[in-house]
């Protein structure tokens, strides 16, 4: 089994991150979606082993553009979603992880908490943890052979 925290959008708003602490402490993966993956510069101080850090259409210092993991038998596919036109639809980040030869599709950039299945893939987008945002959100992901559950979790 593994379990994973996604972020996404946090915009500068570190505050929540130490609401969660226990959870960044004990799960196996972070992974930070994008916009301000700055406010990830501390969780991988704390975490370099397992945190992942997306760039967004808003981050300008580094990150990846998009990143695969494989975990239990999953693939992964994680990117911020602005380059795939995920304001629209996640038609084209649908198909994007399918070429990839993913079934587990996480975006951010809409700053909505999603989690459905589209064409075999399950898509996560954990929301945002912006100041000016009423709902403050992201996700736990556990992996555990060929099954996966996301929850969206509200702070």
């Amino acid at each position: 089994m593994k379990t994973f925290v996604i972020l996404s959008d946090t915009h500068r708003n570190i505050k929540p991150l130490e609401k969660i602490a226990t959870v960044l402490a004990e799960c196996d993966y972070i992974i930070h979606l994008g916009d301000m993956a700055g406010d990830a510069r501390e969780l991988m101080r704390a975490y370099p082993e397992k945190t992942y850090v997306i760039a967004g259409n808003n981050d300008f210092w580094g990150g990846e553009s998009e990143i695969v993991l494989d975990a239990e038998g999953r693939r992964i596919f994680a990117c911020h979603g602005h380059r795939y036109g995920v304001k629209g639809s996640t038609e084209n980040l649908v198909r994007a992880a399918k070429e990839r030869l993913c079934d587990i599709a996480l975006y951010g950039h809409t700053h909505i908490p999603d989690v459905h299945e589209e064409e075999g893939v399950l898509v996560i987008n954990p929301g945002c943890m912006t100041l000016y945002s009423p709902r403050k959100t992201y996700c736990y992901l556990v992996i555990a052979g060929k099954k996966a559950v996301a929850t969206i979790v509200d702070l």
